[in-house]
């Protein structure tokens, strides 16, 4: 029996060793990514092109219009930060609520398709500390989806919500998908590329992800306009 999971899918790193995750545990993967109003589109044009090359036997791409509401510096004229030193407080990239209305999508559709299982790349170690990224989160969101759906109250299953990076370095997110053969320069993390699509290396995303590459061992395959790692 096939068992289907929706895989939210940004064309970014984490969501595509997520995707890998899914099709090694034996899940025919349905991407599901989001045109929600962000700063650039480099990210989604990869989702994109490269969604069904990297498993997905079927990709959808959500138009949102959350730069209607802004305040987040990826959906408003806001800058984003660049070289700055860790923090506790959340930063200006944090989009309101986008892992909830994302989610929410997916769960949307899972029931659809008859999947209970949803995929999200999420991280609480190596991340910029997005409030919608921890594990408290994820808890009360499946929840949620087990009260909120007719599956969840009807079914005979439960939905499980997968987050199988939440706990993992950025290395050790690397090193999982390059052992599951993922090819990292299919895909873009960067929050303020040149209009080429070239990654800055300096903003929070860029240098998350070269950490993550240089504490593997490893060297980033993809382009950067400033490369510290």
């Amino acid at each position: 029996m096939t068992k289907k999971a929706v895989v939210l899918y940004s064309g970014g790193l984490d969501s595509t060793t997520c995707m890998a995750i899914a099709l090694a545990d034996g899940f025919t993967p349905y991407a599901l990514s989001f045109a929600y109003g962000q700063r650039h589109a480099v990210e989604l044009d990869k989702a994109r092109r490269y969604a069904l090359q990297i498993g997905a036997v079927e990709h959808q791409v959500v138009p949102i219009n959350l730069r209607q509401f802004g305040g987040s510096a990826l959906t408003a004229d806001l800058a984003v930060p660049k070289d700055q030193p860790e923090s506790d407080e959340i930063p200006i990239t944090y989009v309101p609520a986008r892992n909830t209305i994302f989610l929410s999508f997916a769960l949307g559709w899972a029931e659809v398709l008859g999947a209970y299982d949803i995929f999200i790349g999420v991280n609480a170690l190596d991340y910029s500390g997005y409030p919608d990224c921890r594990p408290e989160f994820i808890s009360a969101f499946e929840n949620m989806a087990n009260l909120a759906t007719k599956s969840g109250v009807e079914g005979d299953r439960s939905f499980t919500i997968h987050s199988p990076l939440i706990q993992l370095s950025k290395a050790e997110i690397v090193r999982t998908g390059l052992d599951l053969g993922v090819d990292y320069s299919l895909t873009h993390s960067c929050y303020d590329p040149t209009p080429t699509g070239v990654a800055c290396g300096r903003c929070d995303s860029c240098r998350l992800r070269l950490k993550g590459f240089a504490e593997a061992g490893l060297k980033d395959p993809i382009t950067y306009v400033t490369r510290n790692s």
